[in-house]
């Protein structure tokens, strides 16, 4: 089979999600006629017409909020944020509604909500963020972000099909740089597991999104020039996180860094570090170290840019430090 990018294995997914289920929906800024800010629509309009891929006023809350009522109704609403930085117009309908629907009134909200996320593109800081961190503790939300084009599909098909609303983020970086065959048939990727990306026995990389090829990149530096072993696991979901897959890598090296694009302060990586902590401590040989971007907002010029978000070097400083301890 032909190779397909990032983008265009999210295209499919929505395209045979659509034909397998009447259900399904797009809502969103210019995704009709134009296809979408990156194109991830693209054709979408044409082929299932104005009633199932809907063009928005510019109100991310007024997406969510129509979006949340559809579900009610029976339908299962995908949303796209023209760029995920302003799901924070959202925040409340998400938080307060949205997640709460199930437990406060019995009422399934089988919603997803995509869109562009991550730097590395001098988008600047309106253009670039990864919120996921700060929806990370909201119960009854589930949190998604591929860092390969099949994983992107198999994802997406899975969240569009799970009876509770989905945060899906996707980074605008792999969106054209990231390729691949897709598997066979109905491609489905379970929510809540993590990926072995490399397998290794001296050190793990716990990370995700494009932070994987980061950590990858890392590990094939290290295993040349310090002939070190590095285990990668690609987390895709964010919540729920696969503790399973995290103590597993924990009890098998020893030795945990741990890389993501956010923000050091308030990450995701504050999170699987208690959960170290808690549950495989013991088998722990060194202290558990993190590799993320500096707390203040990502400047649009590339050589500030290119300070503030970690890069493969200082992986590969983290690790060097780990396996000495």
């Amino acid at each position: 089979m032909a190779e397909i990018t990032y983008l265009e294995a999210i295209r499919e997914a929505l395209v045979e999600e659509m034909e397998r289920d009447p259900a399904v929906l797009c809502l969103g800024e210019d995704i009709g006629a134009y296809g979408g800010a990156f194109k991830a629509t693209a054709g979408l309009f044409d082929r299932f017409g104005e009633r199932r891929v809907i063009d928005t006023p510019v109100s991310e809350a007024a997406i969510v909020g129509a979006a949340a009522g559809a579900s009610h109704m029976g339908f299962r609403p995908v949303c796209e944020m023209q760029f995920i930085d302003f799901i924070s117009c959202a925040y409340d309908m998400l938080t307060n509604y949205v997640a709460t629907s199930r437990y406060r009134a019995f009422l399934p909200c089988p919603i997803v909500v995509r869109g562009p996320a991550g730097g590395y593109v001098r988008g600047g800081p309106f253009h670039s963020q990864n919120p996921e961190a700060a929806f990370l503790h909201t119960p009854g939300l589930k949190i998604v972000y591929p860092s390969t084009a099949a994983d992107a599909k198999g994802l997406l098909k899975a969240a569009i099909r799970d009876d509770d609303p989905v945060l899906f983020f996707e980074h605008k970086y792999l969106y054209r740089r990231v390729r691949e065959a897709m598997p066979a048939g109905d491609h489905v990727v379970p929510l809540g597991r993590a990926r072995l990306a490399r397998e290794g026995r001296d050190l793990s990389i716990i990370t995700y999104a494009a932070a994987v090829w980061m950590a990858l990149e890392a590990a094939e530096r290290l295993e040349r020039d310090d002939g070190l072993s590095v285990e990668v696991i690609d987390l895709r979901s964010l919540a729920p996180l696969d503790d399973a897959a995290i103590t597993a890598t924990v009890r098998k090296t020893s030795r945990v860094l741990i890389v993501h694009e956010d923000t050091v302060t308030g990450g995701v990586a504050g999170e699987i570090t208690a959960r170290i902590n808690e549950l495989a401590f013991e088998w722990l040989d060194a202290p558990v170290r993190r590799v993320a971007a500096h707390d203040v907002p990502l400047p649009y010029a590339p050589a500030l840019e290119d300070f503030v978000l970690p890069q493969v070097d200082a992986v590969v400083r983290a690790a060097r430090w780990l396996a000495a301890y």
